[in-house]
């Protein structure tokens, strides 16, 4: 044990402050105890094999963190108590030969228990037994040689537990710094791993060993939630995740993460202007409008019997996040019943996001290895979001996904659709375009479509007519109506 002697000896030159005694006599008592001390530890050497066979005894039977390990490995916990019972007892003898070997053994000593998981606790009582045993050995052996030498040793009792607290200080640095070492390394895999189950690159083989490192089911029901923050200036590029906040269905785990980022908000009035109803068609009933369509003046129509319920909360389900090079993803683990889109619908209405916030949810996939299929449903949705902001379920902008998918196809169809009113006057074509897309929102009601527009159900239909003619689509028509909604929605979605 390195410096249990010559501090001692080297302070006790000078008069003890705290002393009456002069400074010869306690010079030559700390001399004694050292000779007593080095006598008796050189007994310990040559019985090592004892004492350590006593100590790992006592390991097993007192400390239930270092139970498991010695089970696992006796002669390899022997090994190494019997490696530091070397070094340590011989730097009661000679601390200076022994002294990095016994930091090094130490430092040894915590990096390996931290790989395994025991306790840090367990550890730092371990060497505390250690120490404690020297000790009991030491005053035994002495008493044994010499009953009137014990009270020598005295004088060195405060350096030999000194000693024991220096060396419980390098383990425990060193238990915390390979602990560090292993979460960075731990989380690193982690987001490889998420990574590639994203691109959808993962192998096949590797499927349940992610399942294990994710804490996540393999064949369990998953969707993708894409983010993107509101457009940024050139001093500022890449994704970035905004600040978000997790839905009551999400409880956030300690992650993997994550310290637990927040979701985005999916409000129902956030749905893209100009939305029409299901396949586009004017004259659908007023009460088949998908759940959560919005008009431009209002916050959607939900029906009592059709609201869906919240899902159920599965504590440890905190969404998985990876950072991709134009968003930010996270990996939703859905818990209700295949095929019931309530589930979706309640984290989107729980969901909440700054201003300007653009997210998207793609419709859900079973099991982990289609996640990359899922990530790409997510950027689908992402891409039918309005620019303003807002949140878009994919199952419900289906033939909005159709348009931002193929976005040469959908600027064609605009064109052709849409191009003979922009030889208008921008606020005349305007005009026609706001009025045309207030129609198709509300179900070809002239009626409803003039109280958003504040502007008499005549009015709305002397500007349709005028489309009409305009263009030569006929909006009674089926397929024209389709072509029409389609035109619109490639309009507001494409513009540069």
């Amino acid at each position: 044990m390195p410096q249990v002697v010559r501090p001692r000896i080297a302070v006790l030159h000078g008069t003890h402050p705290a002393s009456p005694l002069p400074q010869r006599f306690r010079s030559l008592a700390d001399r004694e105890a050292v000779e007593v001390l080095h006598r008796a530890a050189r007994v310990l050497v040559a019985s090592l094999p004892v004492l350590t066979d006593r100590l790992v005894e006592a390991l097993y039977e007192q400390e239930p963190g270092y139970r498991a390990a010695i089970e696992a490995d006796r002669a390899e916990i022997w090994q190494e108590v019997h490696h530091s019972l070397r070094h340590n007892v011989g730097s009661l003898i000679q601390p200076r030969e022994f002294r990095e070997a016994a930091h090094r053994t130490s430092r040894r000593i915590g990096e390996i228990r931290a790989e395994q998981g025991v306790p840090l606790d367990a550890v730092l009582h371990a060497f505390r037994m250690g120490g404690a045993m020297v000790w009991q050995d030491l005053v035994d052996e002495t008493a044994r040689r010499d009953p009137d030498d014990v009270r020598l040793l005295v004088h060195v009792a405060a350096d030999v537990w000194n000693f024991v607290d220096e060396h419980c200080g390098i383990v425990g640095d060193a238990y915390r710094q390979a602990e560090r070492r292993l979460s960075w390394r731990r989380e690193n895999q982690q987001r490889l791993m998420i990574a590639a189950l994203l691109d959808g690159t993962a192998r096949i083989a590797d499927l349940c060993e992610a399942a294990a490192m994710l804490g996540l089911p393999e064949q369990g029901r998953y969707a993708v939630l894409a983010v993107a923050s509101a457009p940024r200036g050139p001093q500022r590029p890449g994704p970035a995740r905004p600040p978000l906040n997790l839905p009551a269905a999400l409880p956030v785990a300690a992650p993997y993460g994550q310290s637990g980022p927040d979701l985005p908000d999916v409000r129902p009035d956030a749905a893209p202007y100009g939305r029409s109803g299901e396949g586009g068609l004017p004259h659908a009933r007023p009460d088949t409008a998908p759940y959560g369509q919005s008009g431009p003046d209002g916050p959607p129509h939900h029906r009592p019997d059709t609201a869906p319920p919240p899902p159920t909360a599965l504590p440890g389900t905190a969404p998985l996040w990876h950072t991709g090079p134009d968003a930010e993803f996270a990996i939703l683990r859905l818990t209700g019943d295949p095929g019931d889109p309530g589930e979706l619908h309640a984290i989107a209405a729980a969901l909440d996001a700054p201003a300007g916030t653009r997210a998207g949810i793609g419709s859900a996939v079973e099991g982990l290895a289609a996640l990359g299929d899922a990530r790409r449903l997510a950027e689908t949705a992402l891409r039918a979001c309005p620019a303003s902001g807002g949140t878009v379920l994919l199952d419900e902008h289906l033939p909005d996904a159709l348009v931002v998918t193929s976005p040469a196809l959908g600027s064609a169809l605009a064109d052709r659709v849409l191009g003979p009113l922009d030889r208008l006057d921008p606020s005349d074509r305007d005009v026609i375009l706001e009025t045309l897309t207030a129609w198709l929102d509300a179900d070809g009601s002239a009626q409803r479509a003039g109280a958003r527009l504040y502007c008499h159900r005549n009015t709305v239909l002397n500007r349709l007519r005028r489309f009409e003619q305009l263009t030569g689509r006929c909006l009674t028509r089926p397929r024209d109506a389709v072509e029409v909604s389609l035109a619109l929605a490639a309009r507001r979605l494409l513009a540069p």
